[in-house]
């Protein structure tokens, strides 16, 4: 992974692989993460939306042939091919300015669930990355 940001209603990252495929990669994240989400909802004692999150999750998954039960994340995702140093940079940049677009910062390095502190700064943020 190279760069990320998670927002409120969705996630960007550039990440790149030698060895499998951009779309296994995305899934394998949606999966994972899909249910540790689902899990952390069922077992948090005080989430009071707990009911009216579940109940969304599970009508959206049973509404879908690709679900079980519930269904989290939107089933596509929209790659883009970076082929160059100068669009990879655009959209790094993109990526993490998106929380000060969106007014939730003032700086893109104040964002915690972000990867632009390890590139606006010298610290390291939440998770390793690996540096264009």
């Amino acid at each position: 992974m190279h760069a990320w940001v998670i927002m409120t209603n969705h996630v960007h990252l550039i990440i790149s692989s030698r060895t499998n495929k951009i779309e296994n990669i995305v899934r394998d994240l949606k999966k994972f993460t899909s249910k540790q989400v689902i899990k952390a909802i069922q077992e948090h004692p005080g989430e009071s939306r707990k009911e009216w999150m579940l109940n969304i999750f599970r009508f959206t998954g049973t509404h879908n042939n690709n679900n079980k039960e519930f269904q989290f994340w939107k089933q596509d995702y929209h790659p883009i091919a970076l082929s160059n140093n100068k669009t990879l940079m655009q959209r790094s940049d993109y990526l993490h300015e998106n929380p000060v677009r969106c007014g939730l910062v003032w700086e893109a390095w104040h964002y915690k669930y972000s990867s632009a502190i390890d590139y606006y700064t010298h610290e390291n943020g939440l998770l390793k990355v690996e540096h264009l």
